[in-house]
């Protein structure tokens, strides 16, 4: 009997041994996308998995895990096996915000992850429906101060970047804007174009193809600079030190190998250099910046900091 047990754990110990040693990926992998399908970074994580699973002949699947903010998903990920078989695409939300926004968090957005890439920034406008008289955004803003509570902005979500952008907005322009938060970025918009809310801060590629169309109207870019996709100011040139930028970056959970981390990071900047996805991001009003893990991990803390002083200082609440 001990003779044959002994044999048991020699075998358990080789095919540990195995599976430890075959070459990455030896299996299909999983990109936990913590939003709801057709937002920028649903899009973009399975714009990476078709070319990652093309790259390497292994099954690349996209898994929407939707709530709270981004971190229902994002925690399933912080607790899965650190194999890089369980990857997230995280955001600002996830990775920077939402530990200062939220009362309590189930996982510590530092200690449980390992930051692999910065995927891209993302273009952000503030546009309103036809409806609302404001052509400017000095004109929002009166318009705003003259009816205290009627008017309302949609967001993709609490602590979403659309919600941070509307609360940062009402604190530095001192209005009173009621907050509508979706479950998501098409149900916002939808109820947007209908008229039912009269104000979004949404990411260029959700809103783009509307404002093109007529159906809303862009007042203003919220990030430092114009874009040559609209004519239209930013929101800082009416209020000095305005910015918000939204981000999304590939995740894995803490303890996740380096040479893995490495590997991942690679072919994502591969993939992101790639003709088809430069254009792409062109196209709806993206960029990528390429990074290391380690500058990328530079900048999450970075994000984070700042956004922990603006949330304090603007008395940010979670609705």
């Amino acid at each position: 009997m001990r003779h044959a047990l002994r044999s048991l754990f020699a075998c358990a110990l080789m095919a540990a041994a195995l599976a430890q040693a075959q070459p990455y990926p030896a299996k299909p992998i999983r990109i936990v996308v913590p939003f709801p399908v057709g937002g920028i970074a649903d899009t973009f994580a399975r714009a990476i998995g078709a070319k990652l699973a093309d790259a390497w002949g292994q099954p690349v699947v996209i898994e929407n895990k939707t709530g709270a903010g981004g971190n229902i998903g994002a925690d399933f990920v912080a607790k899965s096996p650190p194999d890089g078989y369980t990857l997230v695409m995280g955001s600002i939300g996830t990775h920077a915000v939402n530990q200062s926004l939220m009362k309590s968090m189930p996982y510590d957005t530092f200690k449980d992850f390992a930051p692999v890439a910065h995927v891209l920034d993302a273009e952000g406008l503030l546009v309103v429906h036809p409806s609302v008289s404001a052509k400017t955004v000095p004109e929002l803003i009166a318009l705003a101060k003259a009816q205290p509570g009627k008017l309302t902005y949609a967001s993709a979500g609490t602590g979403t970047t659309s919600h941070l952008a509307g609360e940062l907005f009402k604190f530095m322009a001192q209005v009173d804007i009621v907050h509508v938060p979706y479950k998501g970025n098409a149900p916002a918009i939808t109820d947007l174009l209908g008229g039912q809310t009269q104000m979004i801060f949404a990411t260029m590629p959700t809103v783009l193809p509307q404002v093109k169309a007529g159906r809303l109207r862009a007042l203003a870019v919220i990030g430092p600079a114009r874009t040559p996709a609209l004519d239209v100011p930013t929101v800082a040139e009416a209020l000095p030190g305005f910015v918000v930028s939204n981000w999304i970056g590939l995740f894995a959970p803490a303890g996740t190998p380096p040479e893995i981390v490495s590997r991942l990071n690679a072919e994502v900047q591969k993939v992101m250099l790639s003709p088809e996805i430069e254009k792409r991001l062109e196209t709806e009003g993206a960029k990528f910046v390429p990074t290391t893990p380690q500058s990328f991990a530079a900048f999450q803390r970075a994000e984070a900091e700042k956004w922990a002083r603006a949330i304090q200082d603007a008395r940010i609440r979670v609705d």
